[in-house]
């Protein structure tokens, strides 16, 4: 099947107002807004004042025969638009410009938007649950949850809109659930779970074997890394243990299960004696070497330093108090949209935000960042 751009993939959103009320295709609207989002923009005003200056350029995608639509219809036609329909579009766009490759690390994580907090109404804070491919550094899908809390229920809908066939998905402690690792082996993928308190007994199984008691004795396969920096000291060991009959009835618990291991954590300020040693377990259903777990799982860590952090430095998504309704959901997809283009984009050598004024300055570069991944 051919691939689709972005604008034939949201084509197929159902326009959900009245037709005989509408003036500006819902086609323009979402363009408009993801253009202008790439290009700065923070909230609805913006995105108006984009499209004013922008007119004639959004000609060139759009029809726009009457003119930019004011802040308020913007802001109420992208609450109506069904969020679950724009993730099912984004997902199936992700699909078609970006392969994964076998190995590759696809890291899930969530992401409170603070700002989306409301006090007066009582009303929690948006909650998205994000795949991020860590060698591409891209966003592959997202799904909205009311709060950190119900992650484990968002997990699954998630994965069902992913292709991550070949893939290991890594995910922390609280997604160390069976049916989060069944969903992922019936994809045709391998789980990398960190294991914490909520599996109380598999935890301490695996403490029993790996422990700061262990971390000089361990005959097995072990791999040590020892980074320097702004006077600091960091010292990672990572062992793993491909034979799990020691977790006895447990092991039949995690589907495929093929890889216990654990990565021990020291820093050292100076001269001075480690005070900290941070301990992680992890199971998975890929043959992992001590190597392969801890470059699997520092690749983990690229969705907070790669996505969540350029969220904020370059999008200043907590500050975001957009909320009502879908509206918020919506704009944090459209935020993961622009980012994906913005990081494929590499002719000019800048951060997120450089490249946000860049595209805000010249509309030959913001029409290059829009070819970049097919989204028109």
């Amino acid at each position: 099947m051919d691939e689709k751009s972005l604008l034939e993939h949201i084509s197929v959103i159902r326009d959900p107002r009245q037709s005989w009320k509408i003036e500006h295709s819902l086609t323009d609207i979402i363009f408009l807004m993801v253009a202008a989002v790439i290009a700065g923009a923070e909230g609805w005003e913006d995105i108006e004042d984009f499209g004013e200056d922008n007119l004639e350029w959004l000609r060139q995608y759009g029809d726009f025969s009457n003119g930019i639509p004011v802040h308020d219809t913007i802001a109420r036609v992208i609450n109506l638009i069904s969020a679950k329909q724009l993730q099912r579009c984004f997902s199936s766009w992700m699909k078609d410009c970006h392969d994964v490759t076998s190995g590759e690390v696809i890291a899930i994580d969530g992401k409170t938007l603070r700002g989306t907090y409301n006090k007066d109404k009582r009303c929690g804070a948006i909650h998205m649950v994000s795949a991020f491919s860590a060698a591409n550094q891209v966003v592959l899908g997202q799904v909205k949850t009311s709060e950190k809390s119900n992650e484990i229920k968002a997990i699954p809908e998630l994965l069902e809109l992913l292709s991550i066939r070949g893939c290991i998905v890594t995910i922390d402690a609280m997604g160390c659930q069976r049916q989060i690792a069944e969903k992922i082996v019936n994809k045709g993928a391998d789980y990398l779970l960190a294991v914490k308190g909520n599996q109380k007994r598999l935890e301490e199984a695996i403490s029993e074997i790996f422990n700061s008691r262990t971390i000089n004795t361990f005959g097995g396969d072990k791999y040590v890394t020892q980074e320097n920096g702004h006077g600091r000291t960091e010292t990672r060991v990572s062992m793993v243990e491909p034979n799990t009959d020691f977790l006895g009835d447990l092991a039949f618990n995690w589907p495929n299960l093929s890889t216990v291991g654990v990565v021990f954590s020291i820093r050292q300020e100076g001269d001075k004696l480690p005070e900290t040693m941070q301990v992680k377990y992890y199971i998975s259903s890929a043959s992992l070497s001590a190597k392969a777990l801890l470059e699997s799982t520092r690749a983990h860590w690229s969705i907070e330093n790669q996505m969540h952090w350029r969220l904020d430095v370059g999008f200043n998504e907590d500050a975001c108090r957009i909320r009502r309704e879908q509206a918020g959901e919506n704009f944090a997809v459209v935020r993961h949209i622009a980012l994906n283009l913005l990081t494929a984009e590499k002719s000019f050598n800048g951060g997120i935000k450089r490249k946000q004024k860049k595209a805000n300055r010249s509309n030959a570069y913001l029409s290059q960042i829009l070819a970049g991944q097919g989204v028109s």
